[in-house]
């Protein structure tokens, strides 16, 4: 049995780029449509990423249905990885 000490580091990996590809246009493309619908992109897209609740992302442009396509983990990974890779590009 195994024991269960939560001392490691678990790792974490999220496969390609062809899986960021597709999360940045996916997310590029349902930012635009929130936007475009009046919503506020960042609160719907957060609401959305912590419930799982689709209803958070409007059907306006297919959003809904795209945002499904991807795995909100992938999506996560897409956001702070871009995040990251600003901050450290505005450090320099």
């Amino acid at each position: 049995m195994q024991d269960n000490n939560h001392e490691e580091t678990v790792l974490f990996t999220v496969e390609g780029e062809e899986t960021d590809n597709k999360a940045r246009k996916v997310l590029t493309t349902v930012y635009q449509a929130l936007k475009e619908k009046g919503y506020n992109p960042l609160n719907q897209l957060v609401g959305y990423l912590l419930s799982g609740d689709p209803a958070y992302i409007t059907s306006h442009k297919n959003a809904r249905s795209l945002i499904r396509q991807v795995e909100r983990d992938e999506l996560l990974e897409e956001m702070v990885g871009t995040y990251l890779k600003m901050a450290e590009k505005n450090r320099l």
